[in-house]
């Protein structure tokens, strides 16, 4: 695996999230369960990142995996070529 994450799409995964409970966002953009880790990391510099819900709501994980920090959309798919 390099250095850059591979870019799952170029947009957002929305996704219902529940209160109270966490996911674990796939930041190397191997998994096969987009967004979400499935351990595909293993051996290199990647981990996933820790998301908590605090409400029942719809959130957008990053899917081009170039955001700033966190698991969420920031929009910088759209400066990707």
């Amino acid at each position: 695996m390099s250095d850059a994450p591979k870019i799952a799409q170029k947009a957002p995964f929305p996704v219902e999230v529940e209160a109270g409970k966490n996911y674990f966002w796939c930041s190397c953009g191997q998994s096969s369960n987009q967004p979400f880790c499935d351990g595909s990391h293993k051996g290199s510099e990647f981990a996933p990142v820790k998301f908590e819900a605090t409400e029942d709501k719809k959130v957008f994980f990053c899917g081009c995996k170039h955001n700033g920090e966190g698991a969420l959309c920031d929009g910088s798919h759209k400066s990707l070529g």
